[in-house]
């Protein structure tokens, strides 16, 4: 979808990335941060020339940093050569249009460069849908800049423009198109209401594959159920949740949905846009928190994960962590981090298959907290029950009596032991 028109478009190739460093943010981890954001740009196809980092004692108002400092990066931008400069920290529209009108470039902040990211990434109507919404939304104040925003036809690059004209009838036709995505997100929403209620019907055990973008949780989900969603080394490679049904060696069958990837400093927007989609971890039973033992990072994308989780209101939910590509790891000192940092976690490998065993014993154990053995008495009068029994549970064995009496031992949800009230007769 465009945001609005945009001419002389050309594509960007050459660009420099500014991180920033103050008393909550150190240089090391202003190092790690543009290290991410360097991935990002990869992930667009976009290359990086430059890194800079800057130190943000006091924020500016005109260009965040100090004009000394904004001169400085201005002639390093122009002696490279450099088309964009994009910046690892959120800038006000007044800021960006500073920095464009002061460079002649074009001048990007993280969560625009994340928001084309999930534009090009998107394919249900529902998360295009929220994509749409939340760029419009980011775009709408915006609407001054010198130079034009992302377009989805240009392939996912930064593009230029000739300048808005009519700025007023821009605003208004994009307030009316946010106003009707809005419209058509609350009624996916309710499409997505009504299949979780049929799911509950169900009362299958359901969990949330979660975890930073890139950790192979898509790959984990393969693994586990032959499903075929796609695995790319890239971040974000998938946004739309996949769920799919996997059996359990007792033959218990749940429920298992990958969701989209974290990030740090993922825009409050895209949060509360993809709220609808990441609700599947709030809804889950348990949670499969997915790390990657070589990232680097490995500490800090723990720590972001459960950050999301908790602002989703996830925080309390019983999580099985697994720490994944463990067959490339061989750095001892590593595990023993790992493990104090999560004892309980589980080493292994969605590509080789590696600690899978123990992964899915522990599932298991999460499962049982759901459901509950039961003994049935089913007079021959209701041997409707039995077929329930067998649909709505696991019947583990039975007898029948003379008269036609059937004794059950079954194993069922808890959820449906008002449906069985009546014919349980002890355990």
């Amino acid at each position: 979808m465009e945001m609005f028109e945009t001419k002389n478009r050309n594509f960007l190739d050459r660009a420099i990335i500014v991180g920033f460093y103050d008393l909550t943010v150190t240089p090391a981890e202003a190092s790690e941060h543009l290290s991410e954001l360097q991935e990002l740009m990869r992930t667009l196809g976009i290359p990086v020339i430059k890194e800079i980092t800057v130190a943000l004692r006091n924020p500016s108002p005109k260009f965040l940093m100090g004009s000394g400092k904004a001169e400085e990066i201005a002639n390093i931008a122009k002696e490279l050569k450099a088309d964009s400069i994009i910046f690892d920290h959120d800038l006000s529209p007044s800021q960006q249009r500073n920095w464009e009108k002061f460079t002649k470039l074009c001048v990007i902040d993280r969560q625009e460069v994340i928001l084309e990211i999930f534009a090009a990434r998107a394919t249900t109507r529902e998360s295009v849908i929220q994509v749409d919404l939340a760029r419009m939304q980011y775009s709408l104040p915006r609407l001054t800049r010198a130079w034009t925003h992302f377009s989805r036809q240009t392939g996912g690059k930064f593009v230029k423009g000739a300048g808005e004209q009519q700025i007023e009838i821009d605003r208004r036709i994009i307030k009316a198109q946010i106003s009707q995505l809005q419209k058509e997100l609350k009624d996916v929403k309710q499409q997505r209401m009504t299949q979780r209620k049929m799911r509950e019907r169900t009362a299958t055990t359901h969990a949330a594959i979660v975890g930073y973008t890139n950790a192979g949780k898509s790959s984990l989900l393969n693994k586990l159920t032959g499903a075929h969603v796609l695995v790319e080394d890239k971040l974000f490679a998938t946004l739309d949740p996949t769920t799919r049904h996997f059996t359990l060696p007792n033959n218990q069958k749940i429920l298992l949905t990958d969701t989209v990837g974290f990030v740090r400093k993922l825009p409050h927007a895209l949060v509360e846009a993809f709220k609808s989609t990441l609700e599947e971890a709030v809804l889950a039973d348990f949670i499969i928190h997915v790390l990657d033992i070589n990232s680097p990072y490995v500490d800090e994308h723990w720590k972001t994960t459960l950050s999301v989780l908790s602002e989703l209101g996830a925080g309390e939910k019983d999580i099985i962590t697994v720490f994944n590509k463990s067959d490339i790891a061989e750095d001892d000192l590593l595990r023993a981090k790992l493990k104090s940092l999560q004892p309980d976690g589980i080493f292994m490998s969605a590509k080789t298959g590696l600690g899978l065993e123990k992964l899915v014993s522990e599932i298991t154990l999460r499962t049982r907290n759901t459901t509950e053995i039961v003994k049935m008495r089913i007079p021959p009068a209701r041997h409707d029950m039995i077929a329930s029994a067998h649909k709505k549970g696991k019947v583990l064995d039975s007898k029948y009596e003379d008269d036609g009496t059937a004794e059950l031992m079954v194993s069922i949800p808890k959820s449906y032991r008002r449906l069985f009230e009546d014919f349980i007769c002890g355990k």
